[in-house]
């Protein structure tokens, strides 16, 4: 089959099916992605020589105990609302797990992005590995549910709107890098990335997430006049931090001498390659929406 023909049909399978999961219900967005969680740490075991059974084993009861608590405690929190006629019933001991879980997953992450520059790095320690597999990998995929429910219920506009925002990103870096592109960005741990690609990136997610704050997200009432200045500053981390997240990849297959993390794709490459910007970037975003609420 031609590789052309082949790419097309793999992504556009994946985009269906991920389009699928989202707007069809909570419960098939959280398995989808749960699905995909195992296949990432799959592919991360192979790429830095891990135990799968443990590693997926020790992801899976990760992702479903914290899910299975937050999800609990949003219907708590709903009966309470409507019973006591409130909107600020909270349970503090959910917000301080979700506190503790985002400050772990910064630290590793802050982990990560030194790792990149570790020039003279051939081998991950083995307590290195496990670190990555808990902030890089697992952690991440819990903040990619919990920032789909935005302040109360389920919005698959959220995630979709995420999701466009990295695909517009991810294009146009590589359509204005290709055409003008001539100063690398980091050539030692990916040589086709140049800064020219990058900023154009950065300017198309922009536009995009003007887009998205205009004609597709209707925004919370206490943030309807800020959204455009919302989802243009998602943009902006979404294209850097998603930058970020492809290069770690970039750099652990690298080091285990692959081009691509698995073969779940024909002609994209494995699961991890197709969310290594999602991953990294959904813990800051998380962040982001913790910020922005505890101000309003």
């Amino acid at each position: 089959m031609n590789e052309t023909l082949k790419r097309t049909i793999s992504g556009a399978v994946y985009i269906a099916l991920l389009l699928t999961a989202i707007l069809f219900s909570t419960e098939s967005f959280i398995i989808l992605f749960g699905l995909f969680l195992i296949i990432t740490i799959y592919e991360f075991c192979n790429l830095v020589n891990l135990s799968k059974v443990f590693s997926i084993l020790f992801g899976i009861l990760l992702y479903t105990t914290i899910l299975l608590i937050s999800h609990y405690n949003k219907q708590t929190t709903s009966f309470l609302n409507t019973t006591f006629d409130s909107d600020i019933i909270l349970n503090p001991n959910i917000q301080q797990l979700d506190l503790v879980l985002l400050a772990v997953t910064l630290v590793i992450s802050i982990k990560c992005i030194l790792f990149l520059f570790y020039d003279n790095i051939q081998n991950v320690s083995t307590s290195s590995k496990y670190l990555y597999l808990l902030g890089y990998i697992t952690l991440p995929f819990i903040f990619i549910v919990k920032i789909s429910f935005g302040a109360n219920d389920y919005n698959p506009k959220i995630i979709l709107g995420l999701f466009i925002l990295i695909w517009t990103n991810d294009t146009f870096a590589y359509l204005v890098g290709k055409s003008i592109g001539k100063h690398k960005l980091f050539e030692r741990v990916s040589p086709k990335k140049t800064i020219e690609g990058f900023l154009g990136g950065v300017v198309f997610a922009a536009f995009a997430g003007f887009l998205i704050s205009k004609l597709y997200i209707q925004p919370k009432p206490e943030f309807s006049g800020k959204s455009i200045l919302i989802w243009t500053i998602i943009a902006l981390i979404v294209s850097i931090f998603g930058t970020i997240g492809d290069l770690i990849e970039s750099k652990f297959k690298r080091i285990a001498g692959v081009k691509d993390s698995g073969a779940i794709m024909p002609g994209h490459g494995g699961i991890l390659d197709r969310l290594d910007s999602v991953i990294f970037v959904a813990p800051i975003i998380f962040l982001f929406y913790q910020i922005l609420y505890y101000v309003s």
